[in-house]
């Protein structure tokens, strides 16, 4: 990375607006964070939301990425959501659907199609997701017993629901603003902003843990005594190193490419001479990024959302029970409820399911993201070729063979990083009994580091193209 141009950068004035946008329009999405639902008291329905983390992991992950939008009660609390579902609905139809894949094909106004099918499809999405909440929430609040006298009638259920997706529309909108108006992609810029904004509230929650010394304090070696508690410093210590070495290796990964060459034909058009030159394609080993991730989670999260609607309106029915049981994230708030007798098969079905949906959505992804055939006609058009390569078909079948190799081993590392809280939690359950509860957490830094590393590769190269223009302005003066 070049830190010295990216400062000198933003003395340019469009590279300092870019900057000042996606900064802006994070400080505004923490505003919206702090408004809650017109429904009611809200203190009784974040009492309600405080039981429902309690229960569901999925619950955990969407309050995560909606930047505590959930716990607050918020009009956000839906989040991004239901558009990363629609988006994964329309790649999916577009992969199905020859005329789909052929539209995508067609350019920018093909793509701008199918963008305005995925905002379209976002908002009855949305309005399921506010009903199905906002019930469950209800519904929460009856079931624990909690005092209230708020009676909801059509109006406020209306006015709650047209809330709660007008917030989720924003969010879609701001992220799509950081993308035109900004540097990056905007919906991965507001989850990672969404990840980093609870960051206070856990720091501040180990440090009060890390000052309760009412078991002892810390020795070191016998001469030196620190006001700290020795069980939670070690613990931290501990996962402060192995958090060092994750992100290490999530950074070598992200970063690691295949090198390919391309020779471009000598041409010779009166007395000038073209090309003879030779240039790079380089092809990212993790291509998709932190997208499946992502993606995988939505998709587990539906049928768990369904399976506590199902259990809200009748806690008796065991359909909607397996539901909850099978797509929820083991971890320490459910582990207890959920295996009473420790460790059984169905302890595995979820890991699994989402190492699968990982491997597979990285690959899907991949196919959207470098289309091999269309990077082919483009290198024949520009007389351009891989060496020992015919151009055309042959090259397009090349890239594919380098792609899906490459795939596979980038889809199973992604897969190994994605199963790593599963397998601590695995460890902590066999030593201890119980998890530690890191699923969440793992997911959380795996985009936190992805993204980061994404965005500050887009400022950049930003930064890169600016300073090159200003330094040709110089020479020509």
């Amino acid at each position: 990375m070049h830190f010295k141009t990216i400062f000198k950068s933003l003395k340019n004035k469009d590279m300092l607006r870019r900057v000042l946008v996606i900064f802006g329009i994070i400080i505004a999405y923490r505003f919206l964070a702090q408004i809650p639902v017109p429904m009611g008291d809200a203190g009784t329905f974040k009492e309600a939301v405080s039981n429902l983390l309690e229960k569901s992991d999925f619950s955990n992950f969407l309050n995560l990425i909606s930047g505590g939008g959930l716990a607050s009660f918020s009009i956000i609390l839906v989040g991004l959501s239901p558009y990363i579902t629609g988006s994964i609905i329309i790649q999916l139809l577009t992969k199905a659907i020859p005329s789909l894949e052929e539209l995508s094909n067609d350019g920018e106004t093909g793509r701008r199609k199918i963008n305005q099918w995925t905002r379209i499809l976002t908002i009855p999405l949305a309005i399921v997701q506010s009903v199905a909440y906002i019930f469950i929430l209800y519904q929460s609040t009856i079931s624990a017993n909690i005092a209230t006298d708020f009676t909801p009638t059509v109006g406020d259920w209306a006015l709650s629901i047209t809330a709660m997706t007008a917030g989720s529309l924003i969010l879609m909108w701001m992220g799509e603003l950081i993308t035109e108006q900004g540097i990056g992609n905007g919906i991965s810029t507001l989850i990672f902003a969404s990840i980093i904004s609870q960051l206070p509230a856990t720091m501040a929650s180990l440090g009060s843990a890390l000052s309760d010394t009412s078991q002892g304090s810390l020795s070191l070696f016998g001469w030196l005594n620190l006001s700290v508690n020795p069980t939670v410093f070690w613990i931290i210590l501990g996962f402060a190193i192995a958090m060092l070495v994750v992100i290490y290796f999530l950074v070598k990964i992200n970063e690691a490419q295949r090198i390919i060459t391309i020779n471009y034909a000598k041409r010779v058009h009166g007395n000038s001479s073209y090309g003879g030159i030779k240039s790079i394609l380089p092809i990212k080993l993790i291509a998709a990024g932190v997208i499946p991730v992502i993606f995988a989670t939505a998709f587990l999260s539906l049928p768990a959302l369904i399976g506590q609607v199902i259990t809200t309106m009748n806690p008796e029915n065991e359909f909607g029970t397996t539901l909850v049981t099978i797509f929820s994230a083991p971890s320490a708030n459910n582990f207890a409820s959920i295996y009473p007798d420790g460790i059984t098969g169905q302890w595995f079905i979820y890991p699994a399911l989402y190492f699968i949906l990982v491997f597979m959505f990285t690959y899907f992804y991949t196919s959207i993201i470098f289309n091999t055939k269309e990077i082919a006609d483009n290198l024949q058009k520009q007389g351009g070729f891989i060496e020992g390569v015919r151009p055309g078909i042959a090259t397009s079948k090349y890239l594919s063979k380098v792609v899906n190799r490459l795939d596979l081993f980038g889809a199973l590392a992604l897969g190994i990083i994605a199963m790593l809280p599963f397998i601590t939690d695995y460890i902590f359950i066999v030593v201890t009994g119980a998890p530690i509860g890191l699923s969440i957490s793992g997911t959380g830094l795996l985009i936190v580091v992805t993204v980061a590393l994404e965005n500050l590769r887009s400022v950049d190269s930003r930064a890169l193209m600016i300073t090159y223009d200003d330094f040709g302005n110089e020479l020509k003066n």
